[in-house]
């Protein structure tokens, strides 16, 4: 409250700037899984939202006066508040699936996803090694510039790029399979493994012709999806079987923050 003027208070005044990091941050790891180009223009967001953003706020907080109504001039409702019959956290998931589940999924899904890329590459070119170098050439300009006939032949550095990057994502994805899964209703299992990559493949179709038009040249989108759906029910499958374990949404906050310890024997 101002002391010349009492009807009105100072407050931070509104800004985009966190919009725009988000974005940036979004853009680059979005790179990650297209292009490099994406995670340079996501970077040079990141930068320049960061940048804004600290001038918000340092070395003077950017501050606006909005006007407030005195306590006498409010108005007061006589309706009555209705409160909640059970605890308002039985709609977050009591029971979740370890972590470990959704790498575990996430590895199993990658195999899927391979076997149905190796196939692809037997029946389409006549070589294993044409996926995973054709996923490689995301990143390896020497892959990404070389003709059919070289993706076809056995590239060790194709072997390292592609399994890491296979990998790694797949891991990624399975552990937000493992985290999001218990949020959702029964069904969702098979609805997830299936929606999904089905999501994620228009995504990648409607953007990748713009990031990389070679790549996107050499894709056939049809056999992408369906390694895109194996990798997803794979994964939900798994992570699916897996026991979960219960969380602290029934524990009081006393108790969860070591304040208070629970009865037990002896005590």
């Amino acid at each position: 409250m101002n002391g010349k003027d009492t009807n009105s208070i100072l407050v931070p005044a509104p800004t985009a700037w966190p919009f725009i990091v988000a974005l940036g941050i979004s853009l680059t790891f979005t790179g990650l899984v297209t292009h490099v180009a994406v995670s340079v223009v996501g970077a040079l967001i990141l930068l320049r939202g960061s940048i804004g953003w600290w001038f918000e706020v340092l070395p003077v907080q950017k501050e606006e006066r909005v006007a407030v109504s005195p306590a006498s001039e409010v108005s007061r409702s006589s309706a009555s508040v209705d409160h909640l019959a059970s605890r308002h956290r039985v709609q977050l998931p009591l029971e979740v699936h370890p972590y470990w589940t959704g790498l575990l999924g996430g590895l199993a899904g990658a195999v899927a996803m391979a076997g149905v890329a190796a196939l692809f590459g037997l029946i389409s070119e006549g070589s294993i090694w044409y996926p995973i170098n054709l996923l490689s050439a995301g990143i390896l300009r020497s892959l990404a510039e070389a003709p059919v006939e070289e993706l076809r032949k056995f590239s060790e550095a194709g072997l390292i790029v592609g399994t890491l990057l296979h990998g790694l994502i797949s891991m990624l994805v399975g552990l937000l399979y493992a985290v999001s899964l218990p949020m959702f209703p029964r069904g969702a299992t098979w609805r997830s493994g299936l929606v999904t990559p089905l999501l994620w493949s228009g995504l990648v179709a409607s953007t990748l012709g713009l990031i990389n038009p070679t790549l996107n040249a050499r894709i056939d989108w049809t056999w992408f999806v369906a390694s895109q759906i194996a990798f997803g029910l794979t994964a939900s499958w798994v992570i699916s079987r897996t026991a979960k374990i219960a969380t602290l949404q029934t524990v009081p906050l006393a108790q969860r923050a070591g304040i208070e310890a629970q009865d037990g024997p002896g005590v």
